[in-house]
């Protein structure tokens, strides 16, 4: 191997890339993978053997339009050491010219005699090689060429393009010592390839311009010849000005144009606005230098029968209603102006002609290839509107990455696979995308095909187009899959069976959407023999842009709803608390496009009583999951304060207002604030089966009686939470033992797709059910009620009420005498003894002895005591007073003080509730205290 100094090229880089050490950041990415073909197609440094071949027309398309730009190029250039070559689109060397005339004496005969074959797959990397892989502007700079003998040397190169078809006809390139680079040269190529296209357009329009000469030429020939027409005739520009509408005038453009592209003698009937038709007949025409087209005329109705109705049945076949004869009137000279349809295409207003009652006039002409890459772009463009609206319907990655598949098969591919790293599907970003890929999406027009399945995870070798497109960003285009060397090489196996499925053409598109890669896009062809071309990649590049913002709203929509989601579970009850009052089961369904505020909850409350809570916090995100949280918590403490449901209420409607003032409720410049919560509020107490209700804006509860009867019941529906200083109204009424009551939020009975009565009537039907128990409830009520798409949150709790049996429970009530603080005592303790709790006699009778004393000393008659035998013993003095006794440190030369202190350290919990006679002093004593 040869030894070319440092300063030329990335010597070392690629000394170390042969020896098979890791290149990556220090070497540019075209010539990296440049490099990796050349070695997996075994292509050595120290080659020097290149194809050559004669067999290239010296004064083709190509040469002809480049000549005089490269006549300038070697004009600027004259006296330095520049070369600068034309290549075909195969790297065949067309024509070279030189700076300096004596340089053809230095150089080797492949660096001065055209006809050497300089693709990539034969010369490894350089400037025509790798600007044909690439397909777009390259350079190659010493070192970076595989080939030693070109080492000392860099060079410019740059695709010459077809406007028409975007094929790229070829390559211009210039080569230069390597000491003599200058960042100058790549506008100069620009400008030059810009300059040659442009002649290769100048050129395809003389083709057409000689097919409508020789169009007009013959029609005046004929016409001459015949003088016995007598017909109307109308000039096709008049027509399209004058009767046709713009709509009708883009159907005929459209139809002329795919049948100019179908290359045949055809006819086609094209219905227009109003019940009028027209008939589309295409025929051949060769210009006088022998260039083969298409001519399109139209036949229409004379003035006669012009707006008559369209003939029924199916159309006829070609040529079949009218076919053209001999004009009787001479065309318009060739100097008639013209419009053009289609890039390319020509069409005459001035040819004109009546047959058998029929207008004959000329719409287009032009050769078949224009017509159907007119027809191509036009189909794109409709794809690329249809993507608009088929892409990102849904906030779903998996979902929108099928979109993408659902559009792209069959007009742009044939296959199409999808590949996303996992974190992208949990909402994430990737930290290590290229090794986290999981095949997504397959799709294609065939399910037979084997591509790897989905779910499979992928792992890309850096050979292969799909690796090479995530590392640039760009799209990759592999027009023959039987030659993509570092395709085969990922998997040959995998590979002989796609090519056996006739699979032979490929563009890989990475989706980047606001500098995040989110995946890769795959386009496969089959059924189409032609290969994928530029124009193709570019289509591919512009639905996976859109398909990639589709994908990253989201992945951004599902990171904010699973947060969201863990959020609202985190705040929700992690299970239900032990109490008898009710058996109580719950389900909660999040909606599926975001995340509410709906909760609920089970709070026990004292005296075995028991709060059932249901709410709904306007809205959906993470504001609505934590405003919920501070609702929640809120509510829980206000139950604690065992206060009534109109009151808790209202303390929640204040707690409302103070939160949507905080968060900028007030001004609009600081956000939305909170719009509200709907809540319900239900105290069930199982000694007297009484339940106290109260909402706020939220729909009724259902009750279902133990007969199976089921009722919405009607309560005072109170302005839900937020609004502040309205009033809210409790309910009381009795419920039967073993009834259930249903508490939901609206989004079970909340559909737009059906009317809210009929949803309650789904609801009454579902509840009438008296033997389920709650799990079962629950279950039915969301089967029969719920929507399939449930639009927002679904909280739902359903209850059935149990009752304390009257043996379990004594009262006692007591005059305001301080001598009865001993029977009472005497009392509660043979009532222990009834109930076998002999232990707790001593404890309890303390308890007692304190709480009835102060409500002799402090309180105000009438005076009861209730003891409650449940999973606790409860212990209840009631008086008619409002005064709370208060708990106080009682110092060492104090008579008094201490009786609460006793009360709490005997009692596992004691407090004071409120009712609308006075209050309760209650304490709790564990079933096994002494």
């Amino acid at each position: 191997m040869g030894v070319v100094e440092d300063r030329i090229g990335p010597v070392r880089p690629r000394d170390r890339f042969l020896h098979g050490e890791s290149v990556e950041g220090s070497v540019r990415g075209p010539i990296l993978h440049s490099w990796q073909r050349s070695q997996l197609l075994g292509i050595s440094p120290d080659q020097s053997e290149l194809p050559f071949t004669q067999d290239f027309d010296p004064e083709g398309r190509l040469i002809r339009a480049a000549r005089p730009v490269l006549d300038r190029l070697e004009s600027v250039f004259a006296g330095s050491r520049m070369n600068i070559s034309l290549a075909d689109g195969y790297g065949t060397v067309l024509e070279r010219r030189f700076g300096e005339k004596s340089m053809v004496k230095h150089l080797p005969p492949i660096q001065t005699v055209p006809g050497f074959v300089f693709a990539e797959q034969f010369a490894g990397t350089n400037g025509i090689g790798l600007t044909l892989a690439e397909r777009r502007l390259c350079q190659v700079f010493g070192a970076e060429h595989f080939a030693e003998r070109s080492q000392s040397s860099a060079c410019t190169a740059i695709p010459l393009r077809d406007q028409l078809s975007g094929h790229i006809e070829g390559v211009l390139c210039l080569g230069y010592p390597y000491t003599d680079a200058d960042p100058a040269l790549v506008p100069v190529v620009r400008k030059a390839g810009e300059a040659i296209e442009r002649r290769l357009m100048e050129q395809s329009s003389a083709r057409e311009r000689g097919l409508l000469h020789a169009y007009l030429e013959a029609a005046s020939r004929t016409g001459a010849e015949d003088h016995s027409g007598n017909g109307h005739a109308l000039a096709m520009s008049e027509l399209l000005q004058s009767e046709l509408e713009q709509s009708d005038q883009m159907t005929l453009k459209e139809k002329a144009t795919e049948l100019m592209s179908s290359a045949q003698w055809a006819a086609a009937e094209v219905p227009l606005s109003r019940d009028r038709w027209v008939t589309l007949v295409s025929r051949p025409v060769t210009s006088p230098s022998g260039v083969e087209g298409i001519v399109i005329e139209a036949l229409l109705p004379d003035e006669d029968d012009r707006h008559a109705p369209a003939p029924t049945g199916p159309p006829p076949g070609p040529l079949s209603r009218a076919t053209p004869r001999t004009p009787t009137r001479a065309a318009r000279p060739p100097g008639t102006s013209t419009t053009s349809t289609a890039p390319g295409t020509a069409g005459a207003a001035g040819s004109e002609d009546t047959a058998g009652g029929m207008v004959r006039g000329l719409v287009l002409v032009g050769e078949p290839e224009v017509g159907k890459y007119a027809v191509a772009a036009r189909r794109r463009l409709e794809l690329l509107a249809e993507a608009s609206n088929s892409i990102g319907t849904t906030l779903d990655v998996d979902r929108t990455a099928w979109e993408l598949a659902e559009t792209a098969v069959p007009r742009l591919a044939d296959f199409v696979t999808i590949d996303v790293p996992e974190a992208v599907l949990r909402g994430e970003e990737s930290a290590h995308p290229t090794s986290e890929m999981r095949r997504t999406v397959v799709h294609g027009i065939r399910e037979d095909c084997p591509f790897y399945p989905v779910g499979e995870q992928l792992t890309l070798r850096p050979t292969t187009p799909h690796m090479r497109s995530l590392i640039t960003g760009q799209p990759v285009l592999e027009p023959d899959l039987k030659a993509a060397f570092g395709w085969i090489a990922q998997d040959p196996e995998h590979a002989e069976l796609l090519l056996a499925h006739n699979i032979h053409s490929l563009i890989t598109v990475p989706l980047f959407a606001r500098g995040v890669l989110l995946g890769i896009a795959s386009f496969y062809r089959s059924q189409d023999p032609a290969p994928y071309g530029d124009d193709d990649r570019s289509l591919a590049k512009e639905l996976a842009a859109r398909a990639a913002l589709c994908i990253d709203n989201a992945r951004r929509y599902t990171r904010e709803h699973t947060l969201a989601l863990a959020l609202q579970r985190s705040l929700l009850p992690r299970g239900l608390p032990d109490q008898d009052a009710v058996e109580v089961a719950h389900r909660y369904l999040p909606a599926e496009s975001g995340v509410g505020g709906d909760w609920f909850d089970v709070i026990p409350l004292s005296g075995t009583r028991v709060a059932l809570l249901v709410g709904d916090v306007v809205g959906h995100g993470l504001h609505a999951a934590a405003t919920m949280g501070r609702l929640r918590t809120a509510a829980r403490n206000f139950a604690e304060l065992e206060l009534a449901p109109d009151e808790l209420l209202t303390h929640l409607d204040n707690l409302m207002v103070r939160l949507d003032r905080e968060e900028g409720g007030d001004n609009p410049a600081l956000g939305s604030g909170i719009v509200g919560a709907t809540f319900l509020y239900a105290v069930y107490d199982p000694t007297t089966q009484r339940c106290t209700m109260a909402r706020a804006g939220h729909p009724p509860p259902a009750l279902v009686h133990p007969d199976g009867t089921v009722t919405l019941l009607e309560l005072p529906a109170g302005p839900p939470l937020g609004l502040g200083g309205l009033p809210f109204e409790s309910v009381e009424m009795r419920l039967p033992e073993h009834s259930q009551l249903v508490l939901y939020t609206d989004g079970l009975i909340e559909d737009r797709h059906r009317d809210i009565d009929v949803a309650l009537d789904e609801l009454i039907r579902a509840l009438a059910h008296p033997d389920r128990a709650p799990e079962e409830t629950c279950q039915a009520v969301l089967d029969a009620v719920a929507p399939e798409h449930p639009g927002d949150d679904i909280a739902l709790l359903v209850a059935r009420t149990n009752a304390v049996s009257p043996d379990r429970i004594a009262s006692w009530d007591l005059a305001a005498d301080p001598a009865m603080v001993g029977e009472v005592r005497a009392a509660a303790v043979s009532q222990l003894d009834r109930w076998g709790l002999e232990e707790s006699s001593f404890a309890t009778e303390l308890l007692l002895s304190e709480l009835v004393t102060n409500a002799v000393r402090y309180g105000t008659a009438p005076i009861r005591v209730r003891l409650i035998l449940d999973r606790t013993l409860i212990c209840e003095v009631y008086d008619a007073s409002s005064t709370a006794p208060r708990m106080r440190h009682a110092a060492s030369t104090d008579e008094g003080g201490r009786g609460l202190f006793l009360v709490a350290q005997l009692a596992q919990a004691w407090g004071t509730r409120y009712t609308t006679g006075g209050k309760v002093i209650w304490a709790e004593c564990a079933l096994t205290a002494a």
